[in-house]
């Protein structure tokens, strides 16, 4: 059997899981985490210039297109669900999780209500999570042709651009909230953030289910009392954003939640972003929820 790799998603559990020995305990004995270069701590600054804010079409859906190097990794639902119809992977279906996320403006922005972003460049990333729930978010408020978005990157990149004043808005979710929110940042509207595992073609359902039952024990512990983890943020934090803040005063982040990611879900979250024309007529796969989604009887 070939080694199981993890690509940790900014959260606590799978720290938790490894320094804990729950995924030792839940049959999972060959595996590695293996984060993904620009979500370390020693991720470099990126370019702020102008092509690199706004020309920036490299997102969470691109990295599934390329291939990533994981036997199970996460990322949004509307991505996941959106690259397993196209076959380049296959949902978990017996889980998802859901992250805190908002979008915020510096302290002493003039925008106070959801209204008043209209026709104002919130910087998000390009078929991530942050492009579809901005959407989503400001729907009930603004026509969409006063939703401006502009493509900044990835999280980490978001929060340079809100630093440097290049953003006047930005979405950002798990600890990059937290980040911004403790310098001073102000939250306009909270959104959902949801997000689906995506298991690597050929990998085993039972080592997902084994991967999945020790985050179980690692959720449990973060319920209990998450303060006892928050260090963990530390591994994935860029130095950079970390010296500027205190992760103590972190919160629990991104909860896994054990139920199953039905096939309403998969349907009516597969229309939502076809309704909105996020991707080209070319690029949406039309793989069905029984052909796209992995699910153990």
């Amino acid at each position: 059997m070939s080694t199981f790799i993890i690509n940790p998603h900014g959260r606590l559990q799978e720290w938790i899981a490894h320094d804990k020995g729950y995924f030792t305990a839940a049959g999972l004995n060959d595996y590695e985490l293996r984060a993904h270069s620009l979500l370390t701590k020693d991720a470099p600054k990126r370019s702020t210039s102008h092509d690199a804010l706004f020309d920036n079409l490299e997102g969470a859906y691109q990295t599934y297109e390329e291939g990533r190097d994981g036997a199970i990794s996460c990322a949004c639902h509307w991505t996941v669900n959106m690259a397993a119809s196209a076959d380049h992977g296959r949902l978990w279906g017996e889980s998802y999780s859901i992250s805190p996320c908002a979008i915020v403006v510096p302290e002493g922005s003039p925008v106070r209500r959801p209204e008043d972003l209209a026709g104002v460049p919130i910087h998000v990333g390009y078929q991530s999570g942050s492009h579809y729930t901005t959407i989503q978010a400001l729907e009930p408020f603004l026509n969409t042709e006063e939703i401006e978005l502009h493509f900044g990157g990835n999280p980490s990149d978001r929060v340079d651009q809100l630093l440097d004043g290049t953003a006047p808005a930005a979405t950002v979710f798990g600890p990059q909230l937290y980040v911004v929110e403790q310098l001073g940042f102000r939250k306009i509207i909270d959104c959902t953030f949801m997000i689906a595992a995506m298991i690597d073609d050929g990998v085993e359902p039972d080592d997902a289910r084994r991967y999945y039952e020790a985050l179980r024990m690692a959720q449990a512990d973060i319920d209990r009392m998450h303060q006892d983890y928050v260090h963990y943020y530390l591994n994935e934090l860029p130095e950079r954003h970390a010296r500027l803040v205190d992760v103590r005063r972190f919160g629990p982040g991104e909860r896994i939640v054990f139920e199953p990611y039905t096939e309403e879900m998969y349907n009516s979250t597969h229309k939502w972003v076809e309704e909105r024309d996020i991707f080209d007529a070319d690029k949406v796969g039309h793989g069905t929820y029984r052909q796209a989604v992995v699910r153990i009887d």
